[in-house]
């Protein structure tokens, strides 16, 4: 004979698969509709929160290198990749796996041939050097206007401006990862010898040279120096821009 409630906790323990899960747990996906064979899984595992001060320490965690050097006659140019410890949330590895993947795109400055670019590692010799950066360093490392809120090239040091990497620009037009493959590919046009550009007609792509962060002036947002397997650029120039305020720290949550 039961005792008085036991009967309940047994239909508990025979319903508990069907209940929400326990704290921490994660939920489960009815088999019709699990990923096809072969398609990648996106992944449960929680996204970091990104914070940094305004200003940082520059002491910076490099990158390894890449395991080959491109095949190819261009001219090879070495990079590191290098993120300000004060940054958290945005793991040195995942900034350089980023930023390489947009250098070697069939679309990026290795497309026409002139160019082979290699990221190499912390004591590697190297032609020049991506910082990911806060924007009072950023203000530092380029040495010019010290707005905050741009990035920059300044000689060997293409300073790319956290602020921008994790929030963009408003109104751009274009989604997080476009706005951060025309960053990297803008100021490292600049090292590549590449001046200003303007935008060559409304509804157009941007040229990558043109300063998006200030505005598109009609042109539509656009990462790239190759389109269709051609250099895309628009004629030299730049625009009266009015630059927005600086930027501050970043508090994680």
């Amino acid at each position: 004979m039961l005792r008085k409630g036991t009967g309940a906790v047994l239909l508990a323990l025979l319903l508990a698969g069907c209940g929400a899960p326990a704290a921490g747990q994660p939920t489960t996906t009815p088999e019709k509709n699990a990923a096809p064979a072969g398609t990648a899984r996106m992944s449960r595992a929680p996204v970091p929160p990104v914070s940094y001060p305004a200003t940082g320490s520059e002491t910076w965690s490099t990158a390894d290198g890449e395991g080959r050097t491109p095949s190819g006659g261009g001219q090879l140019l070495r990079y590191r990749v290098s993120v300000e410890r004060d940054i958290k949330g945005l793991p040195v590895a995942g900034v350089a796996k980023a930023i390489t993947a947009t250098l070697n795109d069939r679309r990026g400055w290795t497309a026409g041939g002139t160019w082979r670019l290699r990221r190499v590692g912390p004591e590697q010799p190297a032609d020049f050097t991506i910082y990911l950066v806060t924007p009072g360093t950023r203000d530092d490392l380029c040495d010019d206007v010290p707005d905050g809120y741009t990035s920059c090239r300044n000689g060997n040091k293409v300073v790319l401006n956290v602020a921008r990497w994790v929030k963009a620009v408003p109104g751009y037009g274009g989604d997080l990862s476009t706005y951060r493959q025309y960053m990297v590919n803008h100021e490292v046009g600049h090292r590549l010898g590449h001046g200003h550009e303007l935008c060559p007609g409304r509804g157009e792509p941007a040229p990558v040279m043109q300063q998006q962060t200030l505005g598109l002036h009609g042109c539509e947002p656009n990462a790239w120096p190759y389109l269709d397997g051609r250099r895309y650029a628009g004629r030299s120039g730049a625009y009266d821009d009015e630059l927005p305020p600086r930027e501050g720290a970043r508090r994680a949550g």
